[in-house]
């Protein structure tokens, strides 16, 4: 079942597929929607929306399983960044970005000269797409783990390759993030490395990016909640410059590592008992 929601009359927040198994594909940061308030307020450069994660909901849907379940944002990461908590407390010792970001991931200002927004903009930028989306999110989740008795989700991300305000050198291609092991079973964070690892990609587990807020909030093994991040270097399927192509070759070949991972977290049966 297909489903789209609208927000205090804006723009859609998410685009929605409800499965009906326990399987959860989310992508928070593929959004390339622009309200107009914050189109007027961005510097032109800052357009290119150069830190979306380009492409990661085509291939979220190009790959979902049968009867599986996919919510994917529409709007922009430069409006509010979903995966980041709503006091906006840090999740990383390093630099990073936050939740209404001022800079991009290079810290290049995002806005004209004396357009940033103020406290009462910020205000309700999370009362306008924040929070409901959360609600919406937290409610999916519900919906899957009641009909099932857990639910996993697999947070879906992307980045440029090479980010030396972010991380030196360059980014390995699959970056798996379990919040050091805590988000999901430790059966299932194991078996997921392990799909990975059987791929010609270089992988690492838990390493600069071990799960923002989507993964460390939900991730709850204990409600029989279990949730992973990963982070794709984008170079592994598409060019990391605007226009910010697709490349199909790449893209397959990282598909084929990627759906080994979700036939893992499809295939996944927890201890429901032991949750408890």
């Amino acid at each position: 079942m297909q489903d789209s929601s609208t927000a205090l009359g804006q723009r859609p927040l998410f685009e929605q597929i409800k499965g009906n198994t326990p399987l959860l594909l989310h992508v928070p940061h593929a959004g390339t929607e622009v309200p107009d308030s914050l189109r007027s307020a961005l510097k032109p450069e800052a357009l290119a929306l150069s830190d979306t994660d380009w492409h990661m909901d085509r291939i979220a849907r190009d790959l979902l399983p049968e009867g599986a379940s996919l919510m994917r944002a529409r709007v922009t990461r430069y409006a509010v960044d979903l995966n980041r908590p709503p006091d906006d407390t840090p999740l990383y010792s390093g630099a990073t970005t936050g939740l209404i970001s001022t800079i991009d991931f290079d810290g290049a200002p995002l806005y004209r000269p004396g357009a940033e927004p103020d406290s009462d903009e910020q205000t309700d930028r999370i009362a306008t797409w924040w929070t409901p989306y959360h609600k919406a999110l937290g409610e999916e989740i519900a919906r899957i783990k009641a009909a099932h008795g857990f639910c996993v989700l697999l947070d879906m991300h992307s980045i440029r390759s090479h980010i030396p305000r972010l991380f030196e050198g360059r980014l390995p291609d699959l970056n798996l993030g379990t919040n050091s092991d805590t988000a999901c079973q430790q059966s299932l964070s194991d078996a997921a490395l392990a799909a990975l690892q059987a791929s010609n990609f270089s992988v690492v587990r838990n390493g600069r990016f071990k799960g923002g807020y989507i993964t460390r909030h939900y991730g709850q093994p204990s409600r029989n909640e279990h949730a992973l991040q990963i982070e794709i270097a984008q170079s592994c399927y598409m060019m990391e410059e605007a226009p910010w192509t697709y490349l199909p070759d790449r893209a397959d070949r990282l598909k084929d590592a990627l759906a080994r991972l979700i036939a893992v977290l499809a295939d996944f049966k927890p201890n429901l008992e032991q949750a408890q």
